[in-house]
């Protein structure tokens, strides 16, 4: 299927979206039994599942109902009070948690074998030895080459509790017989700051995809080497990174800021006001700091960069935000499903509230991307519409605006090419990381023995190569052309190789060298 060009921006609004519900996460834990004594409403619905339970003429699975139930409660409050079903609640939580229990690899189910793509740095598997390449075979004595091996059985197989034994048996390309590895589950990290380090002799760099659990403590730790590596300035990316935990927005910008600085405030429905200061002990409140945002970047990313900004730190870089200005909090219903309900308004320190309109509806709410395409908003800042009503003024006489997002100190356009945009849909399809793990395979014991400067060196991505690509994609219903974006191609298939070779990381470095934002953000650096 050959994907319209007018379809391009629709998709990406619907990749917001879901990127949005994930990181709408900023306050759990409700547990207020009050709440739930009996009403006639609450009764109203138990009579009718029971009823429907009993007494309908067919079988039917009354679970479902309470789910389109509850789904239909919540649809008609904002967009971001949501219903988690049993089958992703465990998914999510592991991903804003920040580790899950496993033996750590990530795969590919690649011609009737688990075909490891890395080793997770960190997990059980990288200390065992396990490379990517690496088939395993057996595990437990259980031979996963079998068609009749699910993904959910295969997670079952490799994850468990910490310190339970396991025994897999791999087949390792350039060697005969297969590698027997034993070794226990553990915790594994899943990153958060994905990216870390120096641009610049003095500007570092770092990268935060989500706010999870252990962001903060990613946080400081990067931070702290970046400064040992002789970084006075910090580019804080936070570019499609939509949200998380509240706890840990203010865990970073606490790092930037002096002691009792107002981060936010959050407003209830009854008008309770709860404010959020800084600690004393910023390990960076002397550095100067860069944050980058844009049209994907939501939630507790809007808080770091507008009590930042609010706060006259720093330098806001890119295109405005999303428009994420609501509170979540969570409630286990019991039965391995939640709800996440809004509770609050939070406000940046001057008192703006950054939440864009919803009154329309989900649809018109997640389409708003398309909006700003139309309108040429991603391509100058001219095209942003602000309201004199919702000015306000930092302590310094800087003027910033409330109404949908936070609006870039400097601005940097998107380009909106459609080769560009098809690209990048692509890479969000997850059909480049196939095709170089293809590649990767056609010589796998050399891209092994590789360091990273070697690879940086020695590996060079052909205009064969990049038609290989095209025709690999077009083989699964993907146009696309490569006349006039060579160089951006090459770029994004030699960064997707280096990150499944030397981890994210490595993707980041070799990915941002042509990164308008990041040229923007180096060039403001030397100006200071």
């Amino acid at each position: 299927m050959k994907i319209k060009r007018k379809y391009i921006p629709i998709l990406f609004g619907l990749g917001i979206a879901l990127g949005i519900l994930l990181g709408s996460m900023l306050d759990f834990g409700y547990n207020d039994t009050a709440l739930f004594a009996s009403n006639s409403k609450k009764e109203k619905l138990n009579k009718l599942i029971d009823y429907i339970d009993y007494e309908y003429v067919d079988a039917i699975n009354t679970d479902s109902i309470v789910d389109v139930t509850v789904n239909g409660i919540l649809d008609n409050l904002d967009p971001h009070s949501s219903y988690i079903p049993p089958d992703e609640y465990r998914a999510v939580e592991e991903n804003m948690k920040g580790d899950f229990v496993g033996i750590g690899v990530s795969f590919y189910p690649y011609n009737d074998s688990i075909a490891v793509i890395q080793a997770i740095k960190g997990g059980p598997s990288a200390r065992a030895g396990v490379k990517g390449g690496d088939r395993i075979v057996y595990a437990d004595g259980i031979d996963l080459s079998q068609n009749t091996i699910t993904d959910d059985s295969l997670s079952r197989i490799l994850k468990g509790k910490v310190r339970t034994p396991i025994e897999i048996k791999i087949k390792r390309p350039g060697e005969e017989d297969l590698l027997t590895f034993n070794f226990n589950r553990d915790r594994v990290p899943i990153s958060s700051v994905i990216g870390s380090y120096m641009l610049t002799d003095d500007l570092g760099y770092v990268k935060i995809n989500r706010f999870a659990e252990s962001t903060h403590k990613e946080f400081v730790d990067a931070l702290t080497v970046l400064k040992n590596q002789g970084a006075t300035s910090i580019a804080l990316d936070l570019r499609d990174n939509p949200g998380g935990y509240i706890s840990s927005a203010e865990g970073v910008v606490d790092e930037f800021l002096e002691e009792d600085k107002l981060i936010l405030f959050t407003k209830n429905k009854s008008g309770k006001i709860s404010n959020s200061y800084t600690d004393n002990g910023g390990l960076f409140e002397e550095g100067e700091v860069f944050v980058l945002i844009n049209e994907n970047s939501a939630s507790a990313s809007e808080i770091v960069a507008g009590a930042l900004q609010d706060n006259d730190k720093g330098i806001i870089v890119g295109r405005r935000s999303f428009g994420k200005g609501l509170v979540q909090r969570e409630m286990d219903l019991g039965d391995g499903s939640a709800v996440r309900l809004t509770i609050a308004r939070y406000y940046t320190p001057t008192g703006r509230s950054i939440q864009k309109p919803y009154e329309l509806g989900d649809k018109d709410y997640y389409e708003d991307y398309l909006n700003r395409y139309e309108n040429g908003e991603l391509r100058s800042a001219d095209s942003i519409k602000v309201a004199d009503s919702l000015k306000f003024r930092t302590p310094k006489g800087k003027v910033v605006y409330g109404g949908g997002g936070i609006i870039p100190d400097v601005f940097v356009p998107k380009n909106t090419d459609y080769e560009v945009e098809h690209l990048n849909y692509v890479l969000r399809s997850g059909y480049m990381r196939l095709f170089i793990f293809e590649q990767l395979e056609k010589d796998r014991p050399y891209y092994n023995s590789l360091s990273m400067e070697q690879f940086k060196n020695e590996v060079t991505i052909t205009d064969a190569v990049i038609e290989d690509f095209i025709s690999f994609a077009r083989f699964r219903k993907i146009t696309l052309k490569a006349s006039n974006y060579k160089e951006l191609y090459r770029r994004y298939l030699k960064a997707t190789m280096a990150g499944q070779l030397f981890g994210n990381n490595a993707f980041e470095m070799m990915v941002n060298q042509e990164d308008d934002v990041i040229k923007k953000v180096i060039a403001l650096s030397k100006e200071e």
